[in-house]
């Protein structure tokens, strides 16, 4: 039986932190999808559709009001998919679109809905792409990054493993960033030791920081599910972490079912 991931592409990783989303990373994802497809099926929550919007457009405020970063996901969302879409068809691979919000999550209705499209896409060799649907919820604008949306995806999908991809090689000591030598913290046993080595720092294109993916990982930890911080902007990332090779932090359960 395949091992299910939720992989969770922040938007620093789409963009390379440039100021675009980079086709060549989407790539890059693809292709290490379709290279481990056949022991692993993956779920996708992405960021990325105001990064991808302010390629074309640029609205009043500078996108700073939170509105205006409503409207810049409703313009960004389709290109950013128009891009997975093509990418991974050039790969063999198929992706569909799903947009979630919070309110979901507290329906029992909708969360069986939510899994039962799901599955069926993945039974039908689909690659569901997720991200939160912005026109009616700004949660993940104001504060996560879709971490926290894709704790709860994981959850209620019964993953194997969160991934979450980030801007660094894991979670570092805080004596490390200190002093200006960032180490990563290998493996621990749950969150609890974490809390008092996370940093406040939040990267130009994203909004959760550390400190959210730390917030995922309990959720995720709640569930038996082990979390793994993994650099994105790193070629390969998903194959040399499975591989064993590269820095990045794994976050154990007592019930190791990965």
């Amino acid at each position: 039986m395949k091992k299910r991931i939720l992989l969770k592409i922040g938007s620093n990783t789409l963009t390379k932190e440039t100021d675009q989303i980079s086709r060549g990373k989407i790539e890059d994802i693809g292709r290490q999808i379709a290279a481990l497809k056949d022991d692993y099926e993956f779920i996708i929550v992405s960021s990325g559709a105001i990064a991808a919007a302010k390629q074309f457009v640029k609205l009043e405020h500078n996108g700073e009001d939170i509105n205006v970063k409503q409207a810049l996901a409703a313009i960004g969302q389709p290109h950013l998919m128009r891009m997975f879409q093509e990418s991974f068809r050039e790969l063999g691979l198929f992706a569909a679109q799903c947009l979630l919000s919070y309110s979901d999550f507290e329906n029992p209705k909708s969360k069986a809905n939510i899994k039962n499209t799901i599955d069926i896409l993945i039974s039908n060799n689909f690659i569901p792409v997720i991200n939160e649907n912005d026109t009616v919820a700004a949660d993940e604008i104001q504060f996560g990054d879709n971490d926290k949306l894709a704790a709860l995806t994981a959850t209620l999908l019964n993953a194997d493993l969160l991934m979450i991809a980030t801007n660094t090689d894991g979670i570092y000591t805080k004596i490390s960033i200190e002093e200006g030598r960032p180490e990563t913290i290998f493996e621990v046993m749950g969150v609890a030791d974490l809390h008092h080595q996370i940093s406040s720092h939040k990267s130009s294109h994203g909004t959760g920081g550390m400190q959210s993916k730390v917030e995922a990982a309990t959720i995720a930890q709640q569930a038996n599910i082990e979390t793994w911080i993994v650099n994105g902007l790193n070629d390969n990332f998903i194959t040399d972490a499975f591989g064993g090779s590269g820095k990045h932090t794994k976050i154990k359960t007592k019930n190791d079912r990965f």
